[in-house]
């Protein structure tokens, strides 16, 4: 007779699927810092429809959309939730995963039960389908572990069967769970807007190199010939990034120019941001060994950042943004962007073509995870807190679920 539960650590037999399982919970009414608001409970393995499938985690990701989630801002994702017909008391994030496939829907045909697979965040309405166009456009388009429920931080989740990837055989369990937000993410930013693709030879600045996103753009740049120049918040970082293929590094806290841009007609204080802004591009140009601006800006801090990014950008370059990790207010001088003909790109993870391709870069071993920390299944919720002071390791970060040791490959 099958178990109605599974300890964290025990793996039920190939396709056997259990009525309960063990997963890590936000809800609304503990909605504050992540050390307080993720609470291991019991839940109802979820039931799939014809074009699911249900995975056994192995270990997940840890990205900051579920530091997010767990303060409730900027929205309530429960009742996201709610909207698309799931549980609107509870949440269960993460939106990165290793694992086995262990049931599939009807129509799924890309995988089967037993496959070992990592899988993807983009989810959109699969029946009614997109007429063509890409999916990230599609009012239906959300994120799995974000904006909708079931995600990674449990023993069992949902997700639809084009969101399974083949895992790196080469990979541990963590290894494989750890980068594919990120790394989908900063490949269809650096990949997806022609005729701003980047190139060989082109300079690229990125924001946060040292970071989850920032390493993986790093990497992708560099596999193009591209010469990334990487900023970061500390000197020890240096190396980290150099080793990524990054042929500069910045630190950032040598200039104190960062915020929102002053008014035009304040002399004094736009004067001021402007030679700060001077001073950082001067320094990218020792970073990068010649004078030239940078074809595409990587941005993600947002607030802080984003006056710099335009006026650095070369002209016809590319400012490309998925994120505004310091707030979402960015003032811009629109000088710059119709006099230089500038282009400041909003960008959101990546659909199956992007994200797949990204994969197989993992898959043929030219991409590092750049795993930093790994957690234990307790520790999801000190992952979250870590990263949300900004005190988290260089790289990405996972924690094992279903896997009971690091350093397993499958």
């Amino acid at each position: 007779m099958a178990a109605s539960i599974y300890e964290i650590g025990d793996v039920p037999p190939l396709g056997e699927i259990p009525a309960r399982m063990y997963a890590q919970v936000i809800r609304p009414e503990r909605f504050g810092e992540p050390e307080k608001a993720f609470q291991i409970e019991e839940i109802d393995v979820p039931e799939i429809g014809p074009n699911d499938a249900l995975v056994l985690v192995m270990a997940a990701g840890i990205n900051y959309n579920n530091v997010w989630a767990a303060r409730g801002v900027p929205i309530d994702v429960t009742k996201v939730h709610a909207r698309f017909g799931e549980p609107a008391d509870f949440h269960i994030g993460g939106s990165d995963a290793s694992g086995v496939v262990y049931a599939v829907g009807s129509d799924v045909t890309n995988v089967k039960v037993g496959d070992h697979v990592v899988i993807h965040c983009g989810q959109w309405d699969v029946e009614a389908g997109t007429d063509g166009e890409d999916p990230m456009f599609d009012p239906s388009f959300r994120i799995w572990g974000y904006e909708s429920n079931w995600g990674s931080f449990a023993q069992f989740t949902k997700v639809q069967g084009h969101q399974c990837m083949p895992k790196a055989p080469h990979l541990t369990w963590e290894g494989a769970a750890a980068p594919t937000l990120v790394g989908a993410t900063a490949y269809r930013m650096l990949h997806g807007w022609p005729p701003n693709e980047v190139a060989a030879g082109d300079a690229v600045l990125i924001w946060g190199g040292a970071g989850g996103l920032g390493s993986m753009a790093t990497q992708i740049a560099a596999l193009a010939g591209a010469e990334p120049v990487a900023v970061v918040s500390s000197d020890d970082k240096v190396e980290f990034c150099k080793k990524l293929g990054a042929v500069g590094v910045i630190n950032r806290k040598n200039f104190d120019h960062w915020g929102m841009l002053p008014h035009w007609t304040d002399n004094d204080a736009f004067n001021t941001w402007l030679g700060g802004a001077k001073k950082f591009g001067k320094a990218f140009w020792d970073a990068l060994g010649d004078k030239r601006s940078p074809a595409i800006v990587f941005e993600h801090p947002g607030e802080s950042t984003v006056p710099t990014s335009i006026f650095m950008c070369d002209t016809g370059g590319m400012v490309v943004i998925c994120a505004g990790t310091s707030g979402y207010n960015a003032v811009v001088d629109l000088r710059y962007l119709w006099m230089r003909q500038k282009r400041f790109q909003g960008s959101h993870f990546a659909n199956d073509e992007q994200a797949y391709a990204f994969n197989d870069l993992v898959v043929q071993g030219k991409i590092d995870p750049c795993l930093g920390r790994v957690f234990t299944f307790e520790g999801i919720s000190e992952a979250h807190q870590l990263m949300s002071e900004n005190r988290h390791p260089e790289g990405n970060m996972a924690a094992l679920v279903s896997a009971k040791t690091e350093g397993r490959t499958g």
